[in-house]
C-alpha cells in the first residue's frame, strides 16, 4: 500500500469501472434534460481527521462543511443530505446528542434537509456525509485562460498554524492562537460567494487539500501555467512562522483544510467580484495570473520558483 498514493488508487478503481478519460472533480454529476444532478460524498475518520480538544458538535458540523465547500467551488446550491455514522459502543447519550446538535447546526446554517442515513457500530467515530443538488451550470477545475487572474476567497495559513499549535504545541499571542484554532474547529465555506460569482469564474476548485494541490490540479487540467506573485495571507501568519522557526510558504501552500475557493477570472469580471466581496466583507486575494505553459510557479525577485503539490493526500508517506 505504501507504493500507492490516493491518485493511483482512484485511477485503479476508475479503470476497473470503465471510466475512460476520468478527470477528478470536486463533485460528481450527471445530466437530465438541461440540468445537472450533483452529488458529493466525504468521509471524516476520528483517528486522522479529528484534532485534539475539538467538540463533537463541531466534528459533526465539519463533516458537512467539507461537502458544502465542494458545492461552493462549483457554484451549486445544496438541497438534500444523508449521513452514515459509525459510532463506538462506549459513546454516551450526551456524546450522541452533541453530534446531533452539530448536524442540526449545519442543516440550519446551510439550509439543508437531512433525509436520514445509516447508523453502525465500530471501533472509532466515522462520519460519511453525502450531499445532493441540482444546477444548470457547473464550474470545472479546467477552463483557465491565458491572462486570467487567480483569486482566493480568503486567507491561507491560519489552519496550518492552528494544527501546529494543537498538535505540536507551537506558541504565539492569545489573539492569534484563538483565530488559528477557530479556523480549525469552525471553518467557514464560501457557499454564497460561489453561488453569486460562479458566472465570473473560468475555473474553480475547493482548496481543502492544500493550496499547492489545488493550484497544481487546476493548472494540469487547464493545461496552462499558473504564476503566483502574492501570498494570500496576513502579517500575523508571517510573525507566527518566524517566531516558531516555520516556513511561511509551507504554512500557506501545504496546510490544507482552509475551505476557500480558488478561481481563475477574466480581468473584465474582476471588478464585479471585488464589488460583491467588499459588500459582504470578504477579503479577496489576487494572487497571480495564468499564462501559456504548464506547472505552478512562485514569482519572487524576478525568478520563478516551482510550487510542487505538497498538500494533503491519503496514503502518502509520513
Amino acid at each position: 500500500m505504501s507504493r500507492l498514493n490516493e491518485k493511483k488508487i482512484i485511477g485503479i478503481f476508475q479503470s476497473r469501472l470503465g471510466n475512460k478519460g476520468f478527470a477528478p472533480e470536486d463533485v460528481e454529476f450527471f445530466k437530465i434534460g438541461k440540468k445537472y444532478h450533483v452529488l458529493k460524498v466525504d468521509t471524516l475518520v476520528e483517528s486522522t481527521d479529528v484534532p485534539p480538544t475539538i467538540k463533537l458538535e463541531d466534528v459533526a458540523r465539519k463533516s458537512i462543511v467539507s461537502c458544502i465547500s465542494d458545492f461552493a467551488a462549483k457554484g451549486v446550491k445544496p438541497i438534500f443530505g444523508i449521513v452514515s455514522l459509525t459510532i463506538p459502543k462506549k459513546y454516551s447519550k450526551s456524546k450522541i446528542e452533541s453530534l446531533a446538535r452539530g448536524f442540526y447546526k449545519a442543516r440550519k446554517e446551510f439550509h439543508l434537509k437531512i433525509l436520514g442515513g445509516d447508523t453502525n457500530e465500530g471501533k472509532e467515530l466515522v462520519i460519511s456525509f453525502s450531499l445532493f443538488g441540482i444546477t444548470e451550470k457547473i464550474v470545472r477545475r479546467k477552463g483557465a485562460k491565458i491572462n486570467d487572474i487567480i483569486i482566493t476567497s480568503g486567507p491561507f495559513g491560519y489552519t496550518s498554524a492552528g494544527l501546529n499549535i494543537l498538535l505540536k504545541n507551537k506558541k504565539h499571542s492569545k489573539k492569534f492562537e484563538s483565530r488559528a484554532k477557530r479556523a480549525v474547529f469552525n471553518p467557514k465555506p464560501r457557499l454564497e460567494f460561489g453561488l453569486k460569482n460562479k458566472n465570473y469564474f473560468s475555473s474553480s476548485m475547493d482548496s481543502s487539500d492544500g493550496l499547492s494541490t489545488t493550484l497544481n490540479e487546476m493548472s494540469d487540467q487547464s493545461k496552462k501555467r499558473f504564476v503566483v506573485n502574492k501570498l494570500p495571507t496576513e502579517r500575523d501568519v508571517f510573525d507566527f512562522a518566524n517566531s516558531n522557526n516555520l516556513d511561511v510558504n509551507d504554512l500557506v501552500f501545504n496546510g490544507g483544510e482552509e475551505y476557500e475557493i480558488v478561481a481563475t477570472v477574466n480581468p473584465s469580471n474582476l471588478k464585479k467580484i471585488k464589488k460583491y466581496a467588499k459588500k459582504n466583507r470578504i477579503k479577496l486575494y489576487e494572487i497571480g495570473y495564468v499564462m501559456k505553459g504548464k506547472g505552478v510557479f512562485f514569482q519572487k525577485n524576478g525568478k520563478l520558483i516551482s510550487i510542487k503539490d505538497k498538500g494533503w493526500h491519503h496514503f502518502q508517506k509520513s
